[in-house]
C-alpha cells in the first residue's frame, strides 16, 4: 500500500467515545485532503453515544463541504472489512475503576496520581482492558489483516508488547500523546531559550536543534539537547526550576499537574537528564511515595481524583451535545479543536509526508545499550512500511536500570494476562517498582479481583 492506492483510506475508530480522541480524530478525518475524501467507521459498545459521534462527524463533513464517509456500529465486525487503519482507543469504565485501583493501592500506602500504566493501576488497567485488545486483533486478523493496528490504550507498552508478541502478523505499533511532534521539541526550544514561544518554531529552529529522547512510554528522559553544537540541557534545567515556583495547583489536570517543574529539576539533579513526561514519570520512582523518614520538600504524591475526572466527562460530552443542537455553531467546530496525534500519523502515512513522530516500537538498536526488542518510545521515521526508530544512543546508567524493571513489570504483566497466570501477576506486581510488600501484594491482587469481577475474564475466578 502506498499514497498511489491510498486516496480513500479506510480508518475504523474502536472506542469512538473516547472524547480525548474522538473529537479531534473528526477533525484530522475532515481537515486532511489525504484523507477526508476516506470513510470514518466509528465503533463503541455504548449506543447512545456511538450515536452522537456519528452525527457530530456527519454534520461537520457537512459543514466542510468534503466526501467524508461516516460509519458507525456497536459490533466492529461490521465495519473492519476494508480497514486501512485501525485505532483502538477505548476504556470502559475507566474512570471508576482507575478510582478503585488508586484507593485499594493507598490503602497498602502506594500512591498513584493516574494510576493507568505503572503500579497496581497499570497491571489491573491491563487485566480489564487487554483481553479486549486481543479479541479485536483476532477480528482484524480475520477481517482486515492488512490492516495498520494502532494501539492507544493505555498501559500504552504493556498493549504494544501484547499485540507485537501474541499478534504477530498484524502489523502494529502504539502511541502516547504526551510527545506529538512538532510540539514537543517547539516546548522544550522555549525552555532552552531559542525561542520567545511555541509560534516561533519553525524548519531552521527544527533543523538546528538536536534533540533525542527515550526511554519506556510514561518513563522517557532528554538525553540530548544542542542547539548549533551547544549543548542546552542546563538551560531548560534552569528555566524548570525557576518555574517550580511559580507552578499552579494542579488546575484541570489535578493530581498529574502538580510539583511537576519541581520534580523535573529534582530527577535532572540528581541524573544529570531531564524526564520528559513527569505527569507520569514522577509515579514511576518511589521518591515522591511518602515512605521517607525525613520531611522531602516535595509531598507525596497526590492521589487521582475520580469525581473530577466524571466532572470534565460531563462538561465534554455536553460540549458535543451543545455542536448537535445548534447552541454552539457547528461552523466553530474546526476551529474549536485540533490535530491529533494518531490521525496525523495516519495522515502522514498515507500522504507519506515524511514526518517524524514518537512511536511505542522496538528498539531495533535505537538506543544502543538496550537489547534490540525492548518496547520503547523513539522518534521515529514513519510510512507506510512501519515505523523505523532514529538512532539515539547510550541510555545513561541509572535511568538504565530503573528503565528494565519498568520493561520487566510490563513484559510480565503483558503474558500474565494473555495467558491467564496468576504466578506471573503475582511475579509482575512484585517486581513493579511501587510495591514494597509480598503480603501486601497479594492482599491488593484479591482485592482488586473482587472489586473489578465485572471487567475480568471469568478465567482468573
Amino acid at each position: 500500500m502506498n499514497s498511489v492506492n491510498m486516496q480513500q483510506p479506510k480508518v475504523v475508530v474502536i472506542g469512538a467515545g473516547s472524547l480525548f480522541f474522538g473529537r479531534q480524530s473528526i477533525w484530522q478525518m475532515v481537515h486532511s485532503p489525504y484523507l477526508n475524501q476516506g470513510t470514518l467507521a466509528l465503533v463503541d459498545t455504548d449506543e447512545e453515544r456511538l450515536s452522537k459521534m456519528v452525527k457530530l462527524a456527519e454534520m461537520v463533513a457537512r459543514e466542510n463541504n468534503v466526501s467524508l464517509k461516516v460509519e458507525g456500529s456497536t459490533d466492529r465486525r461490521q465495519v473492519l472489512p476494508g480497514a486501512d487503519f485501525v485505532v483502538l482507543s477505548f476504556a470502559e469504565q475507566s474512570v471508576k475503576y482507575r478510582g478503585i485501583d488508586c484507593q485499594v493501592s493507598l490503602k497498602y500506602g502506594i500512591r498513584m496520581c493516574s494510576g493507568d500504566t505503572i503500579g497496581p493501576g497499570g497491571i489491573f488497567r491491563a487485566m480489564r482492558e487487554l483481553p479486549v485488545i486481543m479479541e479485536c486483533a483476532r477480528d482484524i486478523e480475520e477481517l482486515c489483516p492488512d490492516a495498520w493496528v494502532i494501539n492507544y490504550i493505555n498501559p500504552s507498552t504493556v498493549n504494544g508488547i501484547a499485540l507485537h508478541r501474541y499478534a504477530p502478523k498484524l502489523k502494529s505499533f502504539a502511541l502516547c500523546d504526551s510527545h506529538h511532534m512538532p510540539h514537543k521539541k517547539a516546548y522544550y526550544a522555549v525552555r532552552a531559550g531559542i525561542i520567545g514561544d511555541r509560534s516561533g518554531f519553525n524548519e531552521e529552529i527544527d533543523r538546528k536543534f538536536d534533540f533525542r529522547v527515550a526511554g519506556v512510554n510514561h518513563f522517557t528522559w532528554l538525553l540530548k539537547a544542542e542547539f548549533e553544537g551547544k549543548d542546552v540541557m542546563p538551560t531548560i534545567a534552569e528555566a524548570m526550576r525557576k518555574a517550580a515556583g511559580e507552578e499552579n495547583n494542579g488546575g484541570d489536570r489535578g493530581a498529574k499537574a502538580l510539583h511537576n517543574d519541581a520534580i523535573t529539576y529534582e530527577l535532572y539533579d540528581i541524573f544529570g537528564y531531564i524526564p520528559t513526561c513527569t505527569a507520569h514519570t514522577k509515579e514511576y520512582v518511589r521518591y515522591w511515595q511518602g515512605h521517607g523518614k525525613t520531611p522531602d520538600a516535595i509531598p507525596p504524591l497526590s492521589i487521582w481524583e475520580t469525581e473530577d475526572r466524571y466532572q470534565r466527562h460531563d462538561e465534554m460530552w455536553r460540549q458535543v451535545d451543545d455542536f448537535l443542537t445548534g447552541n454552539i455553531p457547528i461552523a466553530d467546530y474546526m476551529s474549536t479543536f485540533g490535530p491529533d496525534h494518531a490521525t496525523d500519523i495516519i495522515e502522514n502515512m498515507v500522504g507519506n509526508l515524511g514526518k517524524r513522530f514518537f512511536i511505542n516500537t522496538l528498539n531495533r538498536g535505537a538506543v544502543t545499550n538496550m537489547s534490540d526488542d525492548s518496547f520503547l518510545e523513539l522518534l521515529c521515521d514513519v510510512s507506510m512500511d512501519g515505523a523505523k526508530p532514529v538512532h539515539v544512543g547510550e541510555m545513561p546508567r541509572g535511568i538504565r536500570g530503573m528503565q528494565e524493571l519498568v520493561l520487566d513489570t510490563h513484559e510480565l504483566t503483558a503474558e500474565a494476562v494473555v495467558e491467564h497466570s496468576y504466578e506471573k501477576l503475582r511475579r509482575a506486581m512484585l517486581t513493579d517498582p511501587l510495591v514494597n510488600s509480598i503480603s501486601d501484594a497479594d492482599q491488593i491482587i484479591k482485592e482488586l479481583l473482587i472489586l473489578e469481577r465485572e471487567m475480568i475474564p471469568d478465567a482468573w475466578y
